[in-house]
């Protein structure tokens, strides 16, 4: 059990049987009356943020979220299929379950997968990769200097927005977060 007045930034608790992390809070203790806390609460599963205004002292179960280092092997129809870096075990995820950041998954990447009751509620990819540019129109000679940029698609399928000198073979890093180049590896 923790107490609200325990609450910092990334606590994680058990509200309505699903797992919240703090976000932000407040303490309040108005001249009449008694002290209480205002918090805005993220859904680990969802996404969905809540506000949520609790008694000074009141006390709410911790979430325990399980944290593990497995790595990506391959894509088998509408499942990814990974492999517990410990046991070796190998387990399927759904789409839904990868998030946005499927697009940049190479064979045998390690990713962070984060459990909550035994349960998968989400996976957390490298915050860069490294991939290779298997399609872009060519640079043409002088382009360079006038910040425009150009479309290249990646090893994975994924197009990002690059700068006009990037070519056909290039290793680029590209943030997983925004989907934008960073530089050339």
């Amino acid at each position: 059990m923790i107490s609200t007045n325990d609450f910092k930034t990334g606590v994680s608790i058990q509200l309505d049987g699903d797992a919240y992390t703090v976000v932000d809070f407040q303490h309040v203790k108005p001249g009449k009356g008694s002290a209480f806390v205002r918090s805005k609460l993220k859904n680990v599963r969802t996404g969905g943020i809540i506000e949520r205004t609790f008694n000074a002292g009141e006390k709410l179960p911790k979430a325990h979220l399980d944290r593990r280092e497995m790595q990506y092997l391959y894509h088998d129809g509408d499942a990814f299929v990974v492999m517990d870096n410990e046991n070796f075990e190998q387990m399927t995820l759904t789409d839904e379950q990868m998030g946005d950041g499927k697009i940049y998954l190479k064979e045998n990447m390690n990713l962070s997968v984060l459990f909550f009751q035994g349960q998968v509620i989400g996976v957390d990819m490298p915050n860069n990769v490294e991939l290779e540019v298997i399609d872009t129109e060519p640079g043409i000679k002088g382009d360079t200097a006038s910040g425009g940029n150009k479309p290249a698609t990646l090893e994975t399928g994924a197009v990002v927005r690059v700068p006009f000198f990037i070519n056909v073979g290039d290793v680029l890093r590209i943030n997983t977060k925004t989907g934008e180049y960073i530089e050339r590896a």
